[in-house]
């Protein structure tokens, strides 16, 4: 686990969002690194070999089949998760309530 897959795992664990989220949960052919299943949302935390060429590609293959099982994606960089955690944690709340109220289709 990156640093920043470590920081966000500490505040999502154990419903603290009011939703209970898994770890490195296969989907697919996939593994994401964060999972509700009740909402089926999955949360991704890109480390630098994500922006290296040829990976935002694979990236994007990847989340546009998940996408087409019905998985909801939040993607955040490590730097982000790292440097502004309390925002990416506001961000995911805030698509939980959207999720919760219907507002969101993958």
């Amino acid at each position: 686990m990156t640093l920043g897959e470590i920081a966000l795992w500490r505040e999502i664990k154990g419903k603290k969002l009011g939703r209970k989220f898994s770890r490195q949960i296969p989907i697919d052919q996939y593994i994401v690194d964060f999972y509700c299943k009740d909402l089926q949302l999955a949360i991704e935390v890109d480390g630098s070999i994500h922006f290296k060429e040829g990976h935002q590609e694979k990236d994007r293959i990847r989340q546009e089949r998940l996408e087409s099982l019905g998985v909801h994606m939040l993607r955040f960089s490590d730097t982000d998760v790292k440097n502004n955690l309390s925002s990416v944690l506001e961000e995911i709340k805030g698509y939980i309530e959207e999720l919760e109220q219907g507002r969101t289709h993958p």
